[in-house]
């Protein structure tokens, strides 16, 4: 009982910080820390400019994670995401090879327009989030939790871009579509966006506590016609 108390403080805390920025969109903020708790990713599909990078921002300050925006082009190679060796001059005057960690080594990635990258650079995406870790060269990198790669398409544009394959889109957990606000969601859209006034997001938990709160979501007791 006290961590079903627990797990509802810290679920309303992180929703209340992310409707001080987000105005409506309850079904798609659910959504996302639905798929943050249960440790899954999500694929946000919607027009530009509906607050999608927005959304994944203040989750991550409102959980007080790493966060990290992957913009994907046709021609971001897999090296730009998971990190590369740079030669680099140390104090003593020598080189030596220094791996670079990628925007993929974070807590929270926003992989912006995913169906824009060639498969080649989706499929490094698609170990970090089946196996979390990622391969660059002989070195394996785990990557620590939570991990939770949000995905955004953009439906209407079909120019240049690599549809998802069925089996990449089996590594999603669900697919959330962000509609337009609703009529009487502009007014507070238009005060928060053009007020003099700065809204800041406070941290309601940190990652450590989401790791927690994942085993209290696996701790939930299915009956067996439900699992039938």
């Amino acid at each position: 009982h006290q961590e079903s108390a627990r797990f509802q403080r810290v679920y309303l805390g992180v929703k209340s910080q992310i409707s001080r920025m987000m105005v409506g969109q309850d079904e798609v903020i659910d959504g996302v820390m639905t798929a943050l708790l249960a440790g899954g990713h999500v694929l946000l599909e919607g027009v530009p400019g509906l607050g999608k990078t927005l959304l994944v921002r203040s989750l991550a300050q409102a959980v007080d994670a790493k966060f990290s925006r992957i913009q994907f082009t046709p021609d971001m190679m897999p090296a730009d995401i998971q990190g590369t060796s740079v030669l680099i001059e140390n104090e003593r005057g020598q080189h030596e090879l220094r791996f670079q960690e990628g925007p993929l080594v974070s807590n929270l990635v926003l992989a912006d327009e995913i169906n824009r990258a060639t498969p080649k650079t989706q499929s490094a995406l698609l170990e970090a989030m089946q196996e979390r870790q990622i391969s660059v060269g002989r070195r394996t990198i785990k990557l620590e939790e939570p991990f939770c790669v949000l995905a955004t398409q953009n439906p209407v544009e079909q120019e240049g871009t690599y549809p998802l394959p069925e089996a990449q889109l089996d590594r999603f957990l669900f697919k959330l579509v962000v509609g337009y606000p609703r009529e009487e969601d502009y007014a507070a859209i238009l005060d928060r966006t053009t007020g003099a006034g700065e809204i800041k997001i406070e941290p309601a938990t940190d990652g450590a506590e989401i790791v927690r709160l994942r085993h209290v979501v696996r701790a939930v007791p299915v009956p067996a016609h439900a699992q039938r």
